[in-house]
């Protein structure tokens, strides 16, 4: 247990979570929606820090991250809790579903000893929301960097004010946007809407933390032609074109077992709209074998990176971050953990 690095004190030991943009007023002996954060006689603690529900090693590609430090391993971490709500979780069991904060006891410093001994490059704060073990992230990057990478796989529901905080030991993050604003409200329990996301969103950029961007589409929730266009333009507009993003197959779960899986024309028309609004590195995810999982120069139009899953088959990028065949250059970041042996010589 430590306490928290972000809160207001109010009236009567009331205390003001200043971390995650729900912004809980927490009352003293309770909890904020996380579940994992606690009022203590006016100081607000975190009840995980210290406390690893998950630590296993990945490939990048599966956070999802394409275009940082293509073909290296993370070692993952995750405690128990969330700042949502979502009904269609994937990993329900541990950030919605418990009775208490557990975890295995791992310090900062046992992460990152461990990050290295299993041959990893970084570390990545994934599978339940990082916002909400922010000072274990926060120390265990610190003591990882700048040897190992560290990267953020967030629902964006951050303050700006904690992003800017932990910034300089953060290097990318991927951020899901999941819906407007009306969607927020209804099936994640996020009371400010997508409103949140998108503050992150620019507080990423402008701290100059590479970000990739998911959006899981879901049948006749989040999936009009006319809300992804919406998005998409949003983020050009705001963003710029090099941002990639991954439209990723809905599969059903948790409280939304009676919809099923996104159709694959749906997340090929998604593509087709991002790339006229102008985004060229979009993605399909959960399509095993999809020709767009590939990334394609925007130059010439060649295959760069040929993915099958997490694996990459080939990679027709120099050094230098250019197209082999046209020397276009390419929005690849963490250039000094790409796995070398992804170069042809």
């Amino acid at each position: 247990m430590k306490e928290t690095m972000i809160y207001e004190k109010l009236r009567d030991n009331i205390v003001k979570c200043g971390i995650c943009a729900q912004k809980c007023e927490i009352h003293p002996g309770q909890k904020g929606l996380c579940k994992v954060r606690e009022n203590r006689q006016g100081k607000l603690y975190s009840l995980v820090y210290g406390k690893a529900v998950d630590v296993s090693v990945d490939p990048i590609e599966k956070k999802p991250f394409f275009h940082f430090a293509p073909g290296s391993r993370a070692l993952s971490v995750a405690t128990v809790g969330c700042n949502l709500g979502c009904k269609f979780c994937q990993n329900w069991e541990i950030s919605q579903e418990f009775k208490e904060a557990y975890g295995k006891e791992y310090s900062p410093k046992d992460l990152a000893i461990k990050a290295k001994n299993w041959y990893c490059d970084g570390i990545a704060y994934t599978y339940t929301e990082p916002a909400v073990f922010y000072e274990y992230v926060y120390d265990t990057a610190k003591e990882a960097s700048p040897e190992l990478y560290n990267v953020l796989v967030t629902n964006g529901y951050f303050t700006p004010e904690a992003i800017k905080k932990i910034s300089g030991h953060i290097d990318a993050a991927n951020v899901d946007y999941k819906g407007d604003y009306i969607f927020y409200r209804k099936y994640c329990l996020g009371t400010r809407g997508d409103d949140p996301v998108k503050e992150a969103l620019k507080t990423l950029k402008e701290e100059k933390i590479w970000f990739e961007i998911t959006n899981l589409i879901i049948p006749g929730l989040n999936d009009s032609e006319g809300w992804i266009r919406t998005m998409c333009k949003w983020i050009v507009d705001n963003l710029g074109e090099d941002v990639p993003i991954h439209f990723s197959r809905f599969y059903p779960s948790y409280k939304m077992l009676n919809r099923k899986p996104t159709p694959i024309k749906t997340l090929e028309k998604a593509r087709e709209i991002a790339k006229e609004e102008g985004l060229w590195y979009s993605y399909i995810g959960n399509v095993l074998g999809h020709k767009y999982e590939n990334t394609y120069c925007r130059g010439c139009g060649k295959l760069l990176i040929k993915r099958y899953g997490f694996n990459i088959e080939e990679f027709n990028i120099d050094k230098n971050m250019r197209c082999i065949y046209c020397g276009e250059k390419i929005p690849i970041k963490g250039e000094k953990w790409i796995n070398q042996k992804l170069f042809k010589e």
